[in-house]
C-alpha cells in the first residue's frame, strides 16, 4: 500500500473515533442534566436537534438552552447508553452521517406532575455530523423514541460501601 493510501486510512478511522468521541460526550452532558456548556459546543451554529414529544431546535445555543430545560422539568435524572454506532463517513472527509441505539434509564416528570417517575427510554438517533476548524460538530440530529415506559418498581440504589 502507498503512503498516500495509508494516510487516508489512518485520517478515516479517527475521524471515526472523533464521531464516536462526540457521541460520548452528548451522553456525558445529557446525563449531567443536559449540561448546556457540555452540549452547546457539540453542534455547529445552525445545527437542528428534533424529537417527537420534546421538539425541534435550530442554533448550537437554542438547542443547548432547550435540552437543559428538558434536564430541569422533564427528565429529572437519566443513564445514558449509547449502543453501536455506525459512523459512515463520506468521501469528501468533512461529512458524516452516524446512527445510533439509545438505552436510557430515567426519572420523568410528566407535564403537570412535578413527581418524576422511574422510566424506561429507548429509540434511535440519526445524525449527520460536519468536520470544520474545531473538529467534527453535530449538523442535525433527530431521536426517534421508540419506548417510553414507567418502570413502576422505580430504581435502587446501591449502599455507599458497594
Amino acid at each position: 500500500m502507498d503512503l498516500a493510501g495509508l494516510t487516508e486510512r489512518l485520517v478515516r478511522l479517527e475521524d471515526q473515533e472523533a464521531i464516536r468521541t462526540l457521541v460520548a460526550t452528548y451522553a456525558l452532558g445529557a446525563d449531567r442534566h443536559n449540561d448546556p456548556a457540555i452540549l452547546g459546543p457539540l453542534f455547529t451554529e445552525d445545527a437542528v436537534w428534533a424529537c417527537e414529544g420534546f421538539g425541534q431546535h435550530q442554533g448550537a445555543e437554542e438547542i443547548a438552552r432547550a435540552l437543559a430545560e428538558i434536564g430541569r422539568t422533564r427528565i429529572r435524572w437519566s443513564l445514558h447508553y449509547m449502543v453501536s454506532p455506525l459512523v459512515e463517513r463520506a468521501d469528501d472527509g468533512a461529512t458524516a452521517r452516524c446512527r445510533w441505539y439509545l438505552w436510557e434509564l430515567a426519572q420523568v416528570a410528566e407535564p403537570g406532575d412535578p413527581a418524576p417517575q422511574a422510566h424506561w427510554i429507548g429509540g434511535c438517533y440519526h445524525a449527520q455530523v460536519l468536520k470544520g476548524p474545531r473538529g467534527w460538530r453535530f449538523a442535525r440530529v433527530d431521536l426517534q423514541l421508540k419506548l417510553l415506559s414507567p418502570h413502576r418498581e422505580g430504581w435502587q440504589t446501591l449502599p455507599p460501601t458497594l
